[in-house]
């Protein structure tokens, strides 16, 4: 492989943030098989699909659309996101829609009109977060939304495609993951407020301001604890599982606009939190299916 090559495949894997890569997988996955599908085609290739082309798609696309404010921000060019360089931009573009196509085409020919349908909606999503004159990623509250749908679309996927049944356990699991994916965007947000409103980019952090934001995200937190707990036992318990996320962004409830930078320690403490939620939920989700 040549230097060329090779450079334009490190910040194509770098701009689909690898590190992220299971928080789009995980949810169509174990949403599909409690849902009553199995190990099957439209499991493994939903699975590979969710793990790396739609991440590639969602982040490849605001790296591109996002690159002068990136390069302003301090916290781009590592963990957080690469700064992706101009000359891999179109590279990176048509990866990501050709990287997308034959998996959605796959998908579309397996699923129903109803799996069809979630998959438009998630994918309509992922681009107009960050595609210009849309740009949702500007429109407060909305950014929040739409940043959750991205995450929780994937899981909706899985219980369209396997054929699950809309119950009333589900739609509780969903709007709690919904409500998580909210609060998870708008603490995200805090870090960037100065960044942001001296690009002159809007957010849910730069219109509440850092204090505010923060006080939402610990607010939609809990509302997602309370949520969840329709899902009866066992899967209550994962109301405990949104404790760890309040107590790692309370500290920053009085958070100075001047100050927002240092909330980016909190901030990677969350990206690290949810490696072991996400073991924890692994262990009640294997227990909810044991149950049944």
């Amino acid at each position: 492989m040549t230097a060329t090559a090779t450079g334009a495949l490190r910040q194509l894997v770098g701009s689909s943030r690898p590190v992220s890569w299971v928080n789009t997988a995980y949810p169509f996955g174990a949403a599909y098989l409690l849902a009553g599908g199995g190990v099957d085609l439209g499991f493994v290739v939903g699975c590979l699909y969710f793990l790396v082309p739609y991440n590639l798609l969602m982040y490849g696309l605001n790296d591109v659309f996002d690159y002068e404010s990136d390069l302003r921000n301090p916290r781009k060019g590592g963990i957080e996101g690469v700064v992706l360089d101009r000359r891999w931009h179109r590279t990176t573009v048509w990866a990501a829609l050709l990287g997308n196509l034959p998996f959605v085409v796959v998908l579309l020919l397996l699923g129903s009109a109803a799996a069809a349908a979630v998959l438009a909606v998630s994918l309509a999503a992922v681009v107009a977060y960050s595609a210009p004159v849309l740009r949702f990623k500007e429109r407060p509250l909305l950014d929040s939304m739409t940043s959750s749908t991205h995450f929780v679309s994937p899981a909706v996927y899985g219980l369209a495609l396997a054929g699950g049944e809309v119950t009333t356990t589900a739609v509780a699991a969903l709007a709690a993951f919904f409500l998580w994916g909210m609060a998870s965007q708008a603490f995200g947000a805090v870090q960037d407020v100065t960044a942001d409103r001296a690009a002159g980019i809007g957010s849910v952090a730069t219109w509440l301001g850092a204090a505010r934001t923060v006080r939402l995200a610990m607010a939609l937190y809990l509302a997602a604890g309370i949520v969840v707990l329709g899902t009866g036992w066992p899967g209550a318990s994962a109301a405990l599982l949104v404790v760890p996320y309040v107590l790692s962004v309370a500290p920053y409830r009085s958070l100075p606009d001047a100050a927002c930078e240092s909330a980016n320690a909190g901030w990677r403490r969350f990206l690290w939190l949810n490696f072991v939620t996400g073991f924890l939920l692994t262990q009640l989700l294997i227990a909810v299916a044991w149950t049944r």
